[in-house]
């Protein structure tokens, strides 16, 4: 991990850096490095604040055209310079080329002395010298729109392969640019019909947040400005934070009072929770995933929640069923998956090769989901769901789980909140700049009656 100078006060490009830094060596989650920065830089004004922000998911989104336009003033080039002093490049390269609010001289001069104070007088000489005169060509040809910017930095394979889900380059482009970047908060309520009270409960605690409902959950808030959610009154307990397409996925299962249902990959359980809630008592939620670890947190949630998991079950569907038994009315399927659904909390993502690796993607999303829906009782719906549109992890996956296992059958969702979007199609999409969530597919399967003797 990236250390700050012992003595030295972060700032807003100081954080930002580091961010960037973590993310391109490490991998690291942007939305969940940056919090832990911030969380660190407890001196920051929000002003500065927001500012880190902005220069993160800009830097990141912008990452390939802001290399291109350094390299060109790189005689040494990029590739062998240390990864904190490439970030530290990024950063104000995306405040020369791109923001109109931030003097040149501004970002030049805090990025060459942090530099400096980092690595020493001559990459500091260095840093300058590249610095003033993209400077010099920012001034000359003018400053790049923020959507074309991030444009030029997918990958374009990447580009292709939305463009052939979604049906054009252009709502390819649209969707890999939908903003905003970071997106705001998503809380799940009990019910709609808390809507009201716990909008104008949270208003008080955070009364410069903007809270509006969500457009596909009817158990939805959206959050900006709140805040840390954790401090609010009723977290955890009345209500959780969860992505309102994650929502939608559990909602479209159509889960009844006492259905016994099965989440094949629960991982911390936060659809568990909301599918324990449907089932009521007289029904019950078993959670299923490859990590104990995350099946405890499931079942703690949950009880905080005032609902419970009957059962949790530790399997790897990829090779096997594990203990599970065939017993149950609806199964629901999220499985793992390349992620390319979260551009706006992983930037990192649009440009990055994915290509390689979904295949075996690919592959275990089909077993995972003909095992878990082999637990589903005939007559029984299965929804399979992944946070990705890419049709490598959607159709092609339900297709081929189709043809192993005859059985599955597609069928409309059995679900009031899904059918309102989905109508009567067994698939659906959920898209950033439709809906306001996350990137998701998301199909609807019937297992077949058995047939009578």
């Amino acid at each position: 991990m990236a250390k700050r100078r012992a003595g030295k006060v972060a700032t807003a490009r100081s954080v930002a850096a580091t961010v960037v830094e973590r993310v391109l060596r490490d991998e690291a989650f942007a939305a969940a490095a940056l919090d832990a920065e911030l969380e660190r830089a407890v001196q920051l004004e929000e002003r500065d604040r927001r500012l880190a922000t902005e220069l993160t998911y800009g830097t990141l989104r912008c990452r390939v055209l802001l290399e291109t336009r350094l390299a060109s003033f790189a005689s040494r080039g990029l590739r062998a310079l240390d990864p904190a002093t490439l970030s530290h490049l990024l950063v104000a390269a995306y405040q020369l080329v791109v923001l109109d609010r931030i003097p040149a001289f501004a970002a030049v001069s805090e990025t060459v002395d942090l530099v400096r104070s980092a690595r020493g007088e001559g990459m500091g000489r260095f840093v300058n010298a590249v610095l003033r005169r993209l400077s010099d060509e920012v001034s000359r040809q003018g400053k790049t729109r923020i959507d074309d910017a991030v444009s030029r930095s997918i990958h374009p394979w990447l580009l292709d392969r939305i463009r052939c889900a979604l049906g054009s380059t252009e709502e390819a482009t649209r969707y890999a640019i939908a903003g905003p970047w970071p997106p705001p908060a998503s809380i799940r309520l009990r019910c709609a019909a808390d809507r009201d009270l716990w909008r104008d409960r949270i208003a008080q605690a955070a009364p410069g947040a903007r809270i509006e409902p969500g457009k596909a959950s009817p158990l939805s808030l959206v959050l900006t400005g709140a805040g840390h959610l954790a401090r609010l009154p009723g977290h955890g307990t009345e209500w959780i934070q969860q992505e309102e397409g994650s929502q939608l996925i559990g909602l479209a299962l159509g889960a009844r009072p006492g259905d016994i249902v099965l989440d094949a990959c629960a991982g911390r359980g936060n659809k568990t929770s909301l599918l324990a809630m449907q089932v009521g008592e007289g029904g019950a939620v078993d959670a299923a995933d490859l990590h104990a670890s995350k099946l405890q947190i499931a079942q703690a949630h949950a009880l905080a929640l005032g609902v419970r998991v009957r059962a949790t079950c530790a399997v790897d569907w990829s090779v096997g069923v594990g203990d599970v038994q065939a017993v149950y009315d609806r199964v629901l399927v999220d499985a793992p998956c390349s992620g390319t659904g979260t551009l706006r909390r992983r930037p990192d993502l649009l440009s990055r090769d994915l290509q390689a690796a979904l295949p075996d993607l690919r592959s275990k999303q089909v077993e995972i989901l003909v095992r878990a829906a082999s637990r589903c009782r005939p007559g029984g719906r299965v929804v399979y769901s992944v946070c990705s549109v890419l049709e490598e992890e959607a159709e092609r996956v339900v297709q081929e789980a189709i043809r192993r296992d005859p059985s599955l059958q597609p069928a409309p969702f059995d679900s009031p909140e899904a059918a309102a979007l989905a109508g009567s199609a067994t698939t659906l999409r959920l898209l950033p700049h439709v809906h306001g969530t996350d990137g998701y597919f998301l199909a609807s399967l019937r297992r077949k009656e058995e047939d009578p003797l």
